[in-house]
């Protein structure tokens, strides 16, 4: 039964995911509700290892029918890759209670700038090239691999958001870019978990089948349905993240 649950929350986490990020909201409190006495690093780390399995696929699908921006994005995806280990090991030194309070709110603007700008997003027109476009993809990698390696929640629709709102692209290109970065971070996240015996690797090779078929489909729809639709999932989820966040920082 236990691995049932697992495998139908990590297929419709990749489905969730591979969208527009946000497939964390649904397989991490699966995980702790099936193991409710379980170390929460364990279950984050058997969580990263289904979970980067279907980004990762998302990401060669999405490189297949979407023109990726590789110049800007490996370097920027290697910084995220260094900002991610850097953010893990400063959560062992920093305490992160000012960010669990703060990301709500955070969370609460992103939703209303986005709902008012009703066109953002809808037409690909990077604001960058060359040099620039670099620096800026390297300015998002680094920041948000920081903040997912720290502390997490939300980081691929940061990294969506940003693609749009900073960098001009439309929501399908910006989730296509976000998942090259999301790969590298989850990817340092993984290593270090890993490393520390944090990961269940029997639940999370089962788990991440189910993720890379949930991923998979979930990108045909987007492909298929264009960037209004990416925008509308993003609302969801953000709209999702809003309502999971304050009940952390302010209920729990």
């Amino acid at each position: 039964m236990e691995m049932l649950v697992l495998t139908g929350a990590s297929l419709l986490a990749g489905f969730v995911d591979s969208i527009v990020g946000g497939g964390g909201l649904i397989l991490v409190p699966a995980l702790f509700a099936v193991f409710p006495g379980a170390p929460p690093a364990t279950l984050l780390g058997t969580n990263k290892s289904a979970s980067i399995w279907g980004t990762a696929a998302s990401a060669a699908q999405f490189s297949q029918r979407v023109t990726i921006r590789w110049g800007a994005l490996w370097p920027a995806a290697l910084l995220g890759f260094a900002g991610a280990m850097a953010g893990a090991w400063a959560v062992t030194v920093f305490p992160g209670d000012f960010l669990r309070k703060a990301l709500p709110l955070i969370l609460v603007a992103v939703l209303v700038y986005t709902v008012m700008r009703k066109d953002m997003g809808r037409h690909h027109a990077p604001r960058f090239t060359g040099r620039a476009e670099t620096l800026a993809a390297c300015a998002v990698g680094l920041s948000i691999g920081l903040y997912d390696g720290f502390f997490g929640p939300g980081a691929g629709s940061f990294l969506v958001f940003l693609f749009v709102r900073w960098m001009g692209y439309d929501f399908l290109n910006a989730s296509a870019s976000a998942k090259i970065i999301n790969v590298m971070t989850n990817a340092a996240a993984l290593l270090l978990l890993a490393f520390k015996g944090h990961v269940w690797w029997r639940y999370g090779l089962v788990m991440a089948v189910a993720n890379v078929a949930g991923s998979l489909y979930g990108t045909r729809v987007a492909l298929k349905h264009g960037a209004g639709f990416v925008r509308g999932v993003f609302i969801f989820v953000v709209s999702a993240l809003i309502l999971k966040t304050a009940y952390d920082a302010f209920v729990r």
